[in-house]
């Protein structure tokens, strides 16, 4: 389909010249001599080249209405040699580019295709930001069950708000996805999204990751850099995992959602921020207080609007559409065409989930990847064979000769012995947050 371009010029000559050059490249072509004119047909326009100076309305007061009434087509400005400073102003009012007049017919083509390049430019990073943000649509996060319509029901109203929300959920359900969510539907959409994962930032750096830095803070601070909170200065910041968080650092946290502001390290300075804050969380934080690893004004000031996801096990109903979902995807992905069986649905319904989401969609992938053909069958179905089923056992009792303390610590022991002494790692094997194991460390005279 041919580039359509709008010339707005008084002069005749000059505009019929232009016409004829712009026809021969290939352009369909709209000539007008005023900017009255002008604005009846800009709409139809891909490019549109205007003097500044126009009989009646003049060439910037066209550019304002031509803004106001098609935001995105590039305007390119003529002005004479003697009035670079009106084109200068015309670019600051949102114009693509300037010729000064006398200019050659070359020069008028260079500029144009530099301005179709931007109005295709632009118009892929339009699509594509309408793409990702389809991604966090309520129809392209799948829950039909009760449950999840009323966790939808909370974002709609939650998120044209600023309140903090804290996202409770086992590892697996989706958090991630509904904390970007609850940001695309809100007024700060298209600010900036920044998320921490508390988990993987080593203790000794997470307040420097967190709050930024001075020049010679630290060893190693050769410059001064901002922190992710100023990095998401106007927009939202994702805390994941937040019952890792050490308490050196809760207190600074506490900080930036009551006052609004921070200061880096190795400063004095105090920056104020606005950012909306929304925590997750895959451990209850009210065992974290009662054990006080965790503050007890940090958790009321993040559980403002508390949000609990079910595990996928509790809302069975949403699997099928869930396993539809995801075959579709990756059936897109790798070019086939495959599809389920009543009896691996029936398989795939009748699994525990202990992973969640994330592990159904895990177990589709390697599946299909597996399958010699077309059809999924409870055969196929290739489930975590590693994974163990959330039952509790009949007969689980503390060993006989030994109080509950003991037991517990010889599980710790243990768990730090297979961690190789990474209390990180230990922490995730025994299923409990770093500081809760730090705690209970501390408790045994350990914590050394």
């Amino acid at each position: 389909m041919k580039q359509r371009i709008l010339i707005v010029e008084d002069e005749d000559k000059l505009r019929r010249v232009m016409e004829l050059q712009l026809q021969s490249a290939g352009f369909e072509v709209d000539q007008a001599g005023t900017a009255e004119t002008g604005l009846q047909l800009a709409d139809r326009a891909d490019i549109v080249v205007t003097d500044l100076r126009l009989p009646g309305m003049d060439g910037l007061q066209f550019l304002a209405s031509l803004r106001r009434q098609n935001s995105h087509v590039p305007v390119v400005v003529m002005t004479a040699f003697g009035t670079v400073e009106n084109a200068v102003e015309a670019m600051k009012a949102g114009a693509a580019d300037f010729l000064l007049k006398p200019f050659s017919l070359d020069h008028l083509m260079a500029v144009v295709q530099k301005a179709i390049e931007m109005r295709a430019l632009r118009d892929e990073n339009r699509q594509l930001r309408e793409q990702l943000g389809m991604r966090y649509e309520f129809a392209n996060i799948i829950g039909r069950s009760a449950a999840m319509q009323e966790i939808f029901a909370t974002i709609s109203r939650v998120a044209p708000s600023r309140a903090t929300v804290l996202l409770a959920g086992e590892s697996g359900v989706g958090k991630d996805l509904i904390a970007r969510a609850i940001h695309h539907h809100s007024p700060r959409g298209e600010k900036p999204f920044v998320k921490i994962n508390c988990t993987a930032l080593p203790e000794n750096l997470m307040e420097s990751e967190l709050f930024g830095y001075e020049k010679g803070a630290f060893t190693g601070a050769v410059a001064s850099k901002p922190g992710k909170f100023e990095q998401a200065d106007s927009g939202t910041v994702f805390l994941d995992e937040i019952g890792d968080v050490p308490a050196s650092v809760q207190v600074k946290l506490l900080r930036v959602l009551q006052e609004r502001e921070l200061e880096r390290l190795g400063s004095n300075k105090t920056r104020h921020i606005d950012v909306r804050v929304i925590a997750a969380t895959n451990v209850d934080l009210r065992l974290a207080l009662e054990n006080g690893t965790f503050r007890e004004d940090l958790y009321y000031r993040l559980n403002v609007v508390p949000i609990d996801i079910p595990p996928l096990r509790s809302r069975k109903e949403d699997l099928p559409f869930l396993a539809e979902h995801f075959l579709r995807k990756l059936n897109k992905d790798a070019g086939r065409q495959m599809r389920l069986t009543e009896a691996a649905m029936q398989k795939l319904l009748a699994h525990d989930w202990p992973g969640n989401v994330r592990q159904l969609e895990n177990v589709l992938e390697r599946s299909i990847v597996l399958a010699s053909g077309d059809v999924l069958d409870a055969a196929a179905i290739r489930l975590d064979t590693s994974a163990r089923p959330r039952e509790a056992s009949s007969g689980c009792f503390v060993p006989e000769g030994m109080t509950l303390d003991e037991y517990e610590q010889a599980i710790i022991r243990e768990a730090l012995k297979r961690a190789e002494g990474n209390k990180s790692q230990a922490a995730r094997l025994l299923g409990i947050t770093r500081n809760a194991l730090r705690y209970r460390l501390s408790q045994m005279g350990m914590e050394g």
